[in-house]
C-alpha cells in the first residue's frame, strides 16, 4: 500500500477539536493500514514529528431501509499524537 493511500480524510468533530488542544489529530485511514504506516503517512504529508498512534476499528451502524435492516460498513480510525510544539495547519480554521 502506498503511503498516500493510507490517510482517507481528517475527522472534524467537536470531540476531536478538544483533542487538538492536546496535540492529537484524528483521521479515517484505510482498513489495512498499520500503526507504522499511519505514522509515516502523517509525517510525510504534513512534515511533523509523530510520537504516538492509536488505531481503532469503528463498527458500522445498522440502518432501516423500508422493512430491511442494513449494516453500514466498518471503518478504521487513527488518533495521532504529535511532538509538543508541532501542529497541523490543515485543521486550524475549521
Amino acid at each position: 500500500m502506498h503511503l498516500y493511500e493510507v490517510l482517507r480524510r481528517p475527522l472534524i468533530t467537536e470531540k476531536n477539536a478538544a483533542l487538538q488542544m492536546e496535540g492529537k489529530y484524528a483521521f479515517e485511514v484505510a482498513g489495512e493500514a498499520t500503526k507504522p504506516q499511519v505514522k509515516q503517512a502523517v509525517e510525510l504529508a504534513f512534515k511533523v514529528k509523530v510520537i504516538g498512534v492509536n488505531v481503532m476499528t469503528v463498527p458500522g451502524k445498522e440502518r432501516r431501509i423500508g422493512r430491511r435492516n442494513v449494516r453500514k460498513p466498518s471503518w478504521k480510525k487513527a488518533i495521532v499524537t504529535l511532538q509538543p510544539g508541532d501542529r497541523i495547519e490543515f485543521f486550524e480554521n475549521v
